[in-house]
């Protein structure tokens, strides 16, 4: 009979290892569990990557302000943040702002014993960042931040062209320029008369601001052509945080049960009886009195009777 137990032992066994993977199945999943990984790779770096976000040194007559927008699902937003910083610092380019924060979805609370109870917060991280890379490295930081990326909500990359606006700020500076020397001529020839003068050094003024304006528009339109803008908005999935609280809202969890209700009283009533003992105890010489007086008491009635 043991014998037969064995056997079927062996057998039961030898069954579910042939039911189970063989090392070339488990080879063949992680080969391709590995491809899928490259496949998801090559794919994000492809949606993110646009003819948007490549300058295009033939062209010289056009200045373009890229920027470009991007958020994703990462795995980690915790690593992925360092991995973004890191990657702006091999580009050449810098972090500008970071949020970094986790939000409460729901909390919820669920008694487990008489005084405690678990408590469970459902939270997810997300952050937000703003980067400055050169223009000519927007892609490669783009092909770059996107291995970072499990699921790509959307991308918005824009190239603005803004040769015009450099152009008419150029001239504008260049005509108030003329106009500056004109009215300087004019003050410095009718110096005597206060009133002309005065009018002349207001216009004068007027001018000398707006070619500063023109001057410090032309060298934020440069700064945005030299350097493009990248704004990312990184998420991760629901995280959850156990914790083990006391249950002060269960009030009724803490109230004894009927057996104890019971021996408390058995104990309190034995010490009732325990201290009416005690003080009877200590009033014996009162009692002993009483006792004699009253058989002293019934001896004189018996005698009297007779």
């Amino acid at each position: 009979m043991n014998t037969l137990k064995i056997i079927l032992g062996f057998g039961l066994l030898a069954s579910l290892i042939s039911c189970g993977p063989s090392a070339s199945d488990k080879a063949m999943a992680e080969s391709k569990l590995a491809q899928d990984n490259k496949i998801a790779d090559s794919v994000s770096q492809t949606l993110v990557s646009s003819s948007a976000a490549i300058e295009n040194n033939k062209d010289s007559t056009r200045k373009f302000i890229r920027t470009a927008e991007l958020r994703f699902k990462v795995k980690s937003v915790i690593k992925s943040t360092y991995s973004i910083e890191e990657i702006a610092g091999r580009q050449d380019g810098f972090v500008t702002y970071t949020n970094l924060s986790s939000t409460i979805d729901n909390v919820t609370t669920m008694p487990i014993s008489a005084d405690s109870s678990l408590e469970t917060t459902y939270y997810t991280v997300t952050n937000s960042i703003s980067l400055r890379v050169p223009n000519t490295k927007l892609d490669t930081t783009l092909k770059e931040i996107s291995k970072n990326i499990e699921y790509l909500d959307y991308r918005i990359i824009k190239a603005e062209d803004v040769a015009l606006q450099l152009l008419s700020n150029r001239l504008a500076q260049n005509r108030l320029s003329k106009s500056e020397k004109r009215l300087t001529n004019a003050i410095d020839n009718r110096g005597k008369k206060l009133k002309e003068t005065t009018t002349a050094e207001y216009l004068l003024a007027e001018n000398q601001e707006r070619a500063d304006n023109a001057s410090i528009s032309t060298l934020s339109l440069n700064d945005q052509v030299h350097f493009s803008t990248i704004n990312l908005s990184i998420y991760q999935r629901q995280s959850l945080k156990r914790e083990l609280i006391p249950n002060d809202l269960n009030i009724a969890a803490y109230e004894p049960g009927f057996g104890k209700k019971m021996l408390e009283s058995l104990m309190i009533g034995w010490s009732v009886l325990e201290a009416i003992f005690v003080f009877l105890t200590k009033l014996w010489g009162l009692i002993l009195i009483i006792v004699v007086a009253f058989l002293i008491f019934k001896f004189v009635e018996r005698r009297l009777k007779k």
